[in-house]
């Protein structure tokens, strides 16, 4: 049901198309745990991040057609309950992946018809991952 107060507001031609990115922040020094989590063990690609911002940290990755950027934080707080949905194939491999690499891994059965779990990245940042369907 849409809220009373949004359902008078003018129809507008500018619509939100998809998500271009999304941008998880990090600790400084960040770089080496994200290319190891993000790239190696998740398998997205890194991408050069453009000069001008290269000079405040981070790393940037493809994600799909979307990018997934990691950005530094200088008073860094992972997110706890704010998380970015990862659509993976092979759920089970995943998982048993980053649990032999010792990252805690929750499975949660509360989506009925989604099978997914939840994982923190290097810095305590929530993830979750949800299957798609072969």
């Amino acid at each position: 049901m849409v809220p009373q107060d949004h359902a008078e507001l003018p129809v507008m031609n500018l619509r939100v198309m998809r998500i271009d990115h999304i941008q998880i922040a990090a600790p400084e020094d960040c770089e080496s745990a994200a290319r190891n989590f993000y790239g190696s063990i998740l398998g997205m690609k890194e991408i050069e991040k453009p000069l001008v911002l290269r000079a405040r940290g981070g790393c940037w990755f493809e994600c799909g057609s979307q990018q997934v950027h990691i950005g530094v934080e200088r008073n860094f707080q992972a997110a706890k309950k704010a998380h970015p949905a990862f659509a993976v194939f092979h759920l089970d491999e995943l998982r048993e992946t980053l649990r032999a690499r010792g990252v805690t891994v929750l499975d949660d059965e509360n989506l009925p018809g989604a099978r997914r779990f939840y994982a923190e990245d290097p810095w305590g940042n929530r993830l979750e991952f949800v299957e798609l369907p072969a």
